[in-house]
């Protein structure tokens, strides 16, 4: 095993434990973002610091990807890292192994070691304490024989006898405790022999025959013994104590080894030890210690010849060895008794035994000197343990452990490789799984659009053949089918755009745009587009916008008018009575507004729920400072949309936000997928925002949701919403400075009708019946009366406008919500003139024109619901020449058809290599529609060669290659290209623009759209030169 293995084993540990890290964490944060934590932070509903969250953990999973990658790159790939773990596993168990032998070997030593030493402490001890007892009974030998040497020879007659010395000895025994016996033996010449014999009544024996056939004690005889052999002098014992009174007569110099151990005692003039022998009577084992008795005038450093001579007798200590170290042994009793053997080892080559057995098992044996104060005599004491050594326990348990310990260490090891490869295996697995959901979710990408490229496409065409059949002669009865087929046709436009919606949802790939927009022209555009149906129906559908709304917003149009149509379609489908109300806020003004109660009225005066409800939820709503954004270019709105409907029950309400579910079998059914607020929901949450609804059966329900904008004070273009804007700022002009009675008594309505007459510049007041409408001295222009009021008293309206002092008669102006239902009668026949009527929902266009009819200003036509987009693109396209490219000759039939009728010249052409050949500068083509996909050459294609040719003829132009006459006095060639497809994904987006394209128009045409992307480009014919041509 390499070090490279070693450091991926280490790259490997520290990749699991990131990855783990970073699952644990992405769990925590994906936790905290599917209950909306990031949609409703302090900051906006996402704020920045989610943003940073997300960024941050957006570089995380980068670089832990990364270093997957590189990893795998290095160490993955090799085949070594397959078997390397498995050797290193071995290894562990082995040293694992040799790791608990090791241990066992040193605590075992360790145990022995002690038990060395516990032996050696218990050895010296009783060395030691033999040595001291017998060192004291040595002493008191030595001053025996001093006083012996002064009474008995010192003295004449001599102070000493046998009785006095057996009392004596007798007495001082304690003094001696490792003696048996004393006894003193005179120094005899042979010539005075005979005399000491005499003198003292006894012969002198001999001792050696004793030494060489010991006898047991009940055998011994003084009287056997025989006499001493004539020598140059005798030793014979004349006092003895007691216990040893048999030796007395027996002559010590008769002995070999006594005999030399006396001379050496007179010689030294020390104590000297006999070799060990078998004592007399007790047939044991013992020694005699000898001192040598002077006369007195021994001088103190006598020599060896004098001490000779002087020698006056020689004091013996009998020794029993075997009894006296037994004493010794009993007295130092042990918990753990051990085997005492003391030897004489003068004789190093042959020790003699003077205590204990030579039976031992062979164990461990400690020996401690002795010495007994005769350098020439050697001793020592050998100890052993009576018992057998214990098992190493400790050694044992512990070595066990050790090794059980490593053992499952290297369990762990191996489940945790298998564990890594494991999850290398389903990491394998699951980035292979990732590869082809990713394929999955480009070929679903693709299909989706394949799909939608292929379902708009002959949807175009019936569509706008449809339409173009709606411009011919037909009866009413062929216009209704036609009409009906239509919209039947953009139903199922409408669903193919849910499912790709939600479908770009899923995928992650829906974003959102950033322009700058008119929020009250879009909820205007809402209103016309459902005001047929309101009005079939009888339902009451308003827009109310607060005043400290800002004018224009920086957003996505498109996906908050797709809001707030999904929610006000709803209320649509399930509205019979009654109303709908669209309302627009700042939060900070809901709030005061919460607070003062004033959002308890109700438009058509029909029961409604609470609206706060709707929003209680919202966690920025429960905070206190109202708006949770810190940034000044940021708005914060909320809208709502409420109905009296048939309303939501309750077990319903929980699902209703999820896709493909809807209210239950106790509503009928009204057509739809199911999917417009789930979609509504994800688009709330990209704007930052939240939504909830409340509601309760047969009351109504009402549907609030939040969005946060930009101020359109930062540097946005607004080009998209100026066309528009300039057109409506020049008819409201004319009405600015004008002066309007409002007639309506419910306060909510009032209000409403009041901000849409405001928007014209009309200075407006509001009063709650007839009778005070002209009770006024200033001048009105008009009257806007509501019809239900008119209509309940006609007679007294009639009266009052009879009465009126003014010279020029008020315009009189109807606000209805169906043409059926206003009565003209009581006019034919007074001078009072036929009220104008306005139907709601009220809109500023729509209202203008209304003015304008009724004052005479301006335009007097009417125009209906699109009506004025139609007008708009005849203004804009009228006389522009225009190329479509399309490779399907029905397209080309409806969009030639469609452009056409807005006055422009069309020229076809159906493949992209034609398209470039008519756009080669110069050329007098004003626009090009050209479509994306198509044989051989696909419009991208096509597109980045025209621009790529636009491009190198302007470059030699400007650097004077080319003249710019040859080239229509144009420096500057740029065709405006619009991309005309059915795909509408987003990718398909993001792609026009890159290759060069201007613009996006979705098959099939809308006047709306096309209204849109067409007033980018081309300036509005004035209605003089209209009319001039």
């Amino acid at each position: 095993m390499s070090l490279l293995d070693v450091i991926g084993f280490g790259l490997k540990v520290g990749h699991l434990f990131l990855l783990l890290c970073c699952w644990f964490l992405s769990l925590i944060s994906l936790n905290w973002l599917s209950n909306g934590g990031i949609m409703t932070t302090k900051v906006g509903f996402i704020g920045e610091g989610g943003h940073a969250w997300i960024k941050f953990w957006g570089l995380v999973l980068d670089c832990v990807c990364k270093i997957h990658h590189n990893y795998y790159q290095y160490f993955g790939s090799r085949k070594v890292t397959k078997n390397w773990w498995r050797k290193l596993l071995i290894a562990w168990i082995v040293f694992g192994i040799m790791a608990s032998l090791w241990v066992f070997w040193y605590m075992s030593s360790q145990a022995l070691e002690k038990r060395k030493e516990t032996l050696a402490s218990m050895c010296d001890e009783r060395a030691r304490m033999l040595q001291d007892q017998f060192n004291v009974s040595m002493n008191h030998i030595q001053a025996m024989s001093v006083m012996i040497s002064i009474f008995h020879h010192g003295k004449i007659p001599s102070a000493i006898d046998q009785r006095t010395f057996a009392k004596y000895t007798e007495r001082t025994s304690f003094e001696r405790p490792l003696t048996s016996g004393v006894a003193y033996a005179v120094r005899v010449l042979h010539a005075e022999r005979e005399q000491f014999e005499i003198q003292h009544g006894l012969t002198i024996k001999r001792m050696d025959n004793v030494e060489q056939t010991p006898v047991h004690e009940d055998e011994y005889d003084p009287a056997d013994l025989e006499p001493s052999p004539v020598q140059e002098e005798y030793a014979p014992v004349i006092f003895a104590q007691d216990t040893v009174a048999h030796v007395i007569s027996v002559d010590v110099m008769s002995g070999k080894a006594n005999r030399d151990n006396v001379l050496r005692a007179r010689e030294s003039g020390k104590g000297v030890l006999t070799a060990p022998f078998r004592l007399l009577k007790t047939n044991r084992l013992g020694v005699i210690l000898t001192f040598a008795v002077y006369k007195a005038d021994l001088p103190p450093y006598a020599s060896t010849t004098e001490r000779i001579q002087l020698t006056a007798g020689y004091l013996g200590g009998i020794f029993d060895i075997e009894s006296l170290v037994e004493k010794l042994l009993q007295q130092l009793a042990s918990k753990q008794t051990i085997l005492v053997n003391v030897y004489d080892t003068t004789n190093v080559s042959q020790p003699i035994s003077m205590y204990g057995s030579n039976n031992s098992f062979g164990g461990l044996c400690h020996v401690s000197a002795l010495s007994f104060g005769d350098p020439f005599r050697m001793h020592e004491m050998h100890c052993r343990f009576k018992q057998k050594p214990p098992w190493p326990w400790v050694a044992i348990t512990t070595s066990v452990g050790i090794l059980i310990i490593s053992l499952l260490m290297g369990q762990i090891f191996h489940a945790t490789m298998n564990r890594i490869a494991k999850v290398e295996n389903d990491y394998h697995e699951m980035m292979e799984l990732k590869k082809r959901a990713e394929a999955a979710d480009v070929a679903k990408s693709q299909f989706l659009a394949t799909v939608s490229h292929e379902i708009r496409t002959p949807m175009n065409g019936v569509l706008g053949m449809l339409q173009m059949l709606m411009d011919t002669g037909l009866d009413e009865t062929q216009k209704d089918y036609v009409r009906t087929a239509r919209e039947s046709g953009k139903a199922l436009v409408s669903l193919i755009n849910e499912v790709l919606d939600l479908a770009k949802i899923e995928s992650g790939k829906l974003e959102l745009e950033a322009v700058s927009f008119d929020l009250r022209a879009i909820l205007d555009d809402v209103l016309s587009l459902f005001s047929g149906k309101s009005q079939d129906k009888k339902v009451e559908l308003a827009v109310y916008v607060s005043s400290k709304v800002p004018a224009t917003l920086v957003g996505d149009p498109g996906r908050f008018r797709q809001i707030v149509t999904n929610l006000v379609g709803n209320s649509i489908k399930f509205t019979d009575k009654g109303h709908i109300f669209v309302t627009v806020h700042l939060i900070e003004e809901v709030l005061d507004m919460e607070v003062e109660g004033n959002l308890n009225s109700s438009l058509s005066a029909y029961p409604v729920v609470d609206r706060r409800l709707s929003w209680a939820g919202f966690r920025p709503l429960n905070q206190d400072g109202g708006s949770s954004s810190s940034l000044a270019d940021q708005i914060n709105i909320i809208v709502s949309v409420e109905d009296t409907g048939q309303g939501i029950p309750l077990e319903a309400q929980s699902c209703v936000f999820h896709p493909f579910m809807q209210v239950g079998p106790s509503i009928t059914r009204n057509g739809g997928t199911g999917i417009g607020l789930s979609i509504s929901k994800c688009l709330v949450h990209l704007m930052k925002g939240e939504i909830g609804l409340a509601s309760s059966p047969q009351i109504g329900s009402t549907f609030t949701f939040t969005a946060v904008f930009s101020n359109s004070s930062s540097n946005f273009n607004k080009s998209i919403s100026q066309p528009v804007n300039s057109k409506f700022d020049s008819i409201s002009s004319e009405f600015h400075g004008m002066r309007a009675l409002l007639v309506e008594s419910n306060p909510v309505r009032a209000m409403v009708s009041k901000y849409h007459i405001q928007r014209l510049g009309i200075h407006v007041e509001v009063v709650s019946d007839l009778s005070q409408s002209f009770s006024g001295v200033i001048p009105l222009n008009m009257v806007f009366i509501e019809e239900e009021i008119w209509n309940r008293d006609i007679c007294m309206s009639v009266s009052m406008l009879r009465r009126n002092n003014y010279g020029i008669a008020p315009k009189l102006l109807l606000l209805s919500n169906s043409t059926s239902s206003v009565v003209q009668a009581g006019f034919s026949d007074s001078d009072v003139p036929t009220p104008f009527v306005v139907m709601k929902p009220l809109r500023a266009s729509m209202l203008a024109a209304s003015l304008q009819r009724a004052m005479g200003l301006g335009s007097r036509r009417m125009y209906r619901n699109g009506e004025h987009h139609n007008l708009s693109l005849s203004n804009l396209l009228h006389g522009k020449k225009i190329l479509v490219v399309d490779d399907n000759p029905v397209n080309l039939v409806v969009a030639s058809g469609a452009l056409k009728k807005y006055g422009a010249e069309v020229v076809h052409a159906e493949r992209g290599k034609d398209a470039i050949l008519l756009l080669t500068p110069p050329h007098l083509f004003d626009a090009c529609f050209m479509d994306i996909q198509m044989p051989e050459m696909d419009g991208f294609e096509a597109t980045k060669r025209i621009r790529e040719m636009e491009l190198s003829i302007n470059n030699r132009i400007q650097g004077g290659e080319l003249s710019a006459e040859v080239y229509g006095h144009i420096s500057k060639w740029h065709v405006p290209i619009l991309a005309m497809t059915a795909d509408v994904i987003q990718a398909t987006n993001e792609a026009c623009f890159k290759c060069g394209m201007d613009g996006y128009v979705s098959k099939p045409f809308e006047a709306e759209i096309l209204y849109r992307e067409v007033s980018r480009f081309f300036k509005a014919v004035s209605d003089a030169d209209e009319k001039h041509q």
